[in-house]
């Protein structure tokens, strides 16, 4: 009989464990999306910078070979990219969208290509700004006052970039912190209950004469292994949540450095640590203060 209880109390621990670590590993993979979503952020925000792009428009007297020439030189400058020539014939299929439209774009001009070519650019990152395009439309400007005719780039495109992505990033930063909130609460709430269960083992603890600092060690060390075990399945589930995500999304590609999923792994095992130790210890305080009849 003696050893049929046994189990059925082990069984319940156990249950009581695998209950804990599986709602603490659901909040943390929570808060794993949000700051995960706001670091591949940066990774999207990145691509759609290097995606913004301008176009040199030079006078009527110069010639390919001239525009050639000033492409090989931009190529050296610190703000580009990328830069590239645009033959007549490309910047015509630009324009229609499709190639079969070519042919009535030219027939409506007697067959004539009226695209005169010109060079087009993508601007490195740090330069993809507001102020770093006009930067870069004013250097060429001086650089090439008798070449270039007009300079031209969306700066609606490049508002929307920068704007854009601050409005998201700070959005995403408002919903980690709500989460973080409800992280300690639900955690907290979580731990107390597990404790709960075992509030008469504690108690007849320390009436047999285990010190307060006795009691408390096994019970905080199982809340530092829950936090670490939490962290590493939040953590997984994330991993496996961004992989799958960007493998659907084939436009767009989110690159995780492994420095970033370092960084959000120990974030997110402090955070799992700090909270179960410090409910762990507030729970278990509450329980070494009670007389044994309010355990009831």
């Amino acid at each position: 009989m003696s050893s049929s209880v046994e189990k059925y109390n082990k069984r319940g621990l156990q249950a009581s464990y695998v209950s804990t670590v599986i709602g603490i590993s659901l909040v943390l993979f929570m808060i794993g999306i949000v700051l995960g979503g706001i670091m591949a952020l940066e990774s999207v925000q990145k691509q759609a910078k290097e995606n913004l792009q301008g176009d040199l428009f030079f006078k009527a007297e110069l010639n390919e070979a001239d525009i050639k020439q000033i492409e090989q030189e931009l190529k050296t400058w610190p703000e580009f990219k990328e830069v590239y020539f645009v033959s007549p014939e490309r910047a015509l299929e630009e324009f229609s969208g499709l190639n079969e439209d070519t042919r009535e774009i030219k027939a409506i001009f007697d067959g004539e290509n009226i695209f005169p070519p010109n060079i087009g650019y993508k601007p490195n990152v740090e330069f993809a700004t507001k102020e770093g395009m006009k930067q870069i439309k004013a250097k060429l400007l001086d650089s090439y006052p008798q070449e270039l005719d007009e300079v031209n780039y969306d700066e609606a495109s490049v508002d929307t970039v920068n704007l854009g992505f601050k409005q998201f990033a700070l959005l995403f930063l408002i919903v980690a912190a709500l989460l973080i909130i409800v992280a300690v609460a639900m955690i907290n709430n979580t731990i107390r209950l597990s404790l709960y269960s075992k509030r008469f083992t504690i108690k007849t603890m320390q009436m047999v004469g285990a010190t307060a600092k006795f009691i408390r060690r096994p019970f905080l060390i199982q809340a530092i292994m829950q936090g670490i075990v939490s962290a590493v399945i939040g953590m997984a589930l994330v991993m496996s949540l961004f992989y799958i995500i960007d493998r659907m999304l084939e436009t767009i590609e989110i690159s995780f450095q492994i420095e970033m999923f370092a960084i959000l792994f120990l974030f997110i095992t402090g955070l799992g640590v700090i909270i179960t130790w410090i409910s762990t210890w507030f729970a278990l305080n509450k329980y070494l203060r009670m007389k044994l009849d309010d355990l009831y």
